[in-house]
């Protein structure tokens, strides 16, 4: 099966709204953390991210901390995630119809569906806009979302902010 990539390969410090980043560290908080006057220690942890900031955030300035979501091989997320294993779970993500969760094709293997990756919308990380650039610098060769991916995508990461739970509804049709 030939696809369309769903990805571009990109270098340099220009960050963008689909911009893949792996390894970005984040800093972590005990539960504890601000509950006493006592100095706390906080720990990083290390994630493979994706931005879902405005590029026009980005390119103007106005972003002094830029959102991102994890993004992870399904395998991966099928470790922490058992449920996911089953047959008929991805496909119901596919179909926009798993609150929170989003697949993309895989950057190499656009048309391998068990490559692909999963972003989880639930979990969002501020990181301050120069660490990522440096990051980004550093890194070389990047993944870049691409359009129509990079729109589809972000309607995605809106549909899911934009939900309003009603205290009750009309009754199903019977």
């Amino acid at each position: 099966m030939n696809m369309e990539p769903f990805w571009l390969a990109v270098e340099g410090s220009t960050l963008r709204q689909g911009d893949y980043l792996p390894r970005c560290l984040v800093p972590t908080f005990a539960p504890t953390f601000g509950s006493t006057d006592e100095v706390h220690e906080v720990s990083v942890d290390e994630f493979d991210l994706i931005i879902v900031t405005q590029s026009c955030d980005l390119e103007t300035g106005r972003a002094r901390l830029v959102a991102l979501c994890p993004i992870t091989h399904i395998s991966r997320y099928e470790e922490t995630n058992p449920a996911y294993a089953r047959k008929g779970r991805w496909n119901d993500v596919l179909k926009g119809r798993t609150e929170g969760l989003h697949l993309l094709a895989s950057p190499t293997e656009p048309a391998n569906n068990r490559d692909a990756r999963v972003v989880d919308f639930r979990e969002i990380y501020s990181l301050p806009y120069p660490y990522l650039v440096k990051l980004a610098t550093e890194l070389g060769p990047r993944w870049r979302l691409q359009s129509p991916y990079l729109e589809h995508f972000s309607q995605a990461f809106a549909r899911f902010f934009m939900r309003v739970g009603l205290p009750s509804s009309i009754p199903e049709f019977k």
